[in-house]
C-alpha cells in the first residue's frame, strides 16, 4: 500500500532532478529522498514501496500513463501500490516505450524489450544517458559523444566529442544536446557540432515541452530560439538552479536543487 505523508518539513532542501505532469497530479524525484506525488490540492504522498533505499533517482518517465523511474539500481515501474523492477538491475538514465517496444539506456549501452526478454542493441560498453528514436534514425547520447544509426542505409556514424552528452533533443532539424561539462551542443547538419557556452552558465539538460525548447540551468530556466541564424536564450525564470521542467495545460513545473517544486504560468 502507498504510504501516506504530508508534505516532508525540508522538501525546499531536497534537490530535485525530475518532474513529471500526469493528469491530475505530479510526481517528482530526489536522487536520494525518494520519489513523491503532489495531488491538486499541494499534498505529498511518498511512492517508496518496492524502492530500493539505496536507489538514486536519475529520469521519471510517464509511459501509457505509467509512472517509470530510472535509478542508479534499475528500471521500476509503479503500480498503484509498489514499485516494480521491469528486469533490468543497472543503472538506467532514460525509458521511453514506442508502440509495443521499450527502450532503456542504461551504463551498459542501450537495451530493448518487445516481449518478455531484453536485448542489447546498441553502444555495448558504453554509458548512454538519452536517445532520441526517429522513424530513419536511433540517435544516441553516451559518455564520449553520439552515435547515429541510419536504417535505410543500415548504417552507424561515431561522433566522439570527448564529453559526455548528458540530454537530447531535435530542434529545427538541428540536434541540440548538453554535455557533462555544462556546454550546449548544436549540430549543423553536416556531421559537426558547435559546443557554445553562454558565460558562465552551466547547462544541465535540453528539453521541448509544448511547442517550446527549454535549457534547464544552474541559473534557471531558458527558453531556446533561433535569432538571425543563431541559438539564444530568453529568461523563463532566474534565481535558482532548475534541474527538470514538464507542462501540464499552461503551467510548467520545474525541478530546482534549492527551491523544491516550483510552478510559473506560460
Amino acid at each position: 500500500m502507498k504510504t501516506e505523508t504530508s508534505r516532508p518539513w525540508n522538501y525546499l532542501l531536497f534537490p530535485f532532478s525530475s518532474v513529471k505532469a500526469g493528469p491530475d497530479c505530479l510526481y517528482a524525484a530526489s536522487p536520494m529522498h525518494g520519489i513523491y506525488e503532489i495531488d491538486k490540492e499541494g499534498g505529498w504522498e511518498k511512492l517508496e514501496n518496492g524502492m530500493p533505499d539505496e536507489a538514486a533517482v536519475n529520469r521519471l518517465q510517464l509511459q501509457h500513463d505509467l509512472l517509470h523511474a530510472c535509478t542508479s539500481k534499475g528500471l521500476y515501474e509503479w503500480d498503484g501500490d509498489a514499485w516494480r523492477n521491469e528486469g533490468l538491475t543497472v543503472s538506467c538514465y532514460q525509458y521511453r516505450k514506442i508502440g509495443g517496444t521499450s527502450y532503456a539506456a542504461t551504463e551498459y549501452g542501450l537495451w530493448c524489450r518487445s516481449g518478455s526478454r531484453w536485448e542489447l542493441i546498441a553502444c555495448n560498453g558504453k554509458k548512454v544517458y538519452d536517445f532520441i528514436n526517429l522513424p530513419q534514425y536511433l540517435i544516441l547520447a553516451h559518455d564520449s559523444g553520439l552515435s547515429l544509426y541510419d536504417r535505410f542505409m543500415d548504417d552507424w556514424a561515431h561522433f566522439e566529442l570527448q564529453a559526455s552528452v548528458t540530454s537530447l533533443t531535435v530542434f529545427r532539424g538541428h540536434l541540440i544536446g548538453t554535455s557533462d561539462s555544462g556546454e550546449l551542443l548544436v549540430g549543423d547538419k553536416k556531421g559537426d557540432f558547435d559546443r557554445i557556452r553562454f558565460g558562465k552558465t552551466f547547462m544541465y539538460a535540453v528539453l521541448a515541452r509544448g511547442n517550446s525548447l527549454y535549457a534547464c540551468t544552474d541559473r534557471g530556466l531558458y527558453r531556446l530560439v533561433y535569432m538571425a541564424g543563431q541559438v539564444t536564450l530568453l529568461s523563463v525564470q532566474l534565481g535558482y538552479p532548475v534541474t527538470d521542467a514538464d507542462l501540464q495545460g499552461d503551467r510548467l513545473h520545474l525541478a530546482t536543487l534549492f527551491q523544491g517544486i516550483q510552478t510559473i504560468q506560460v
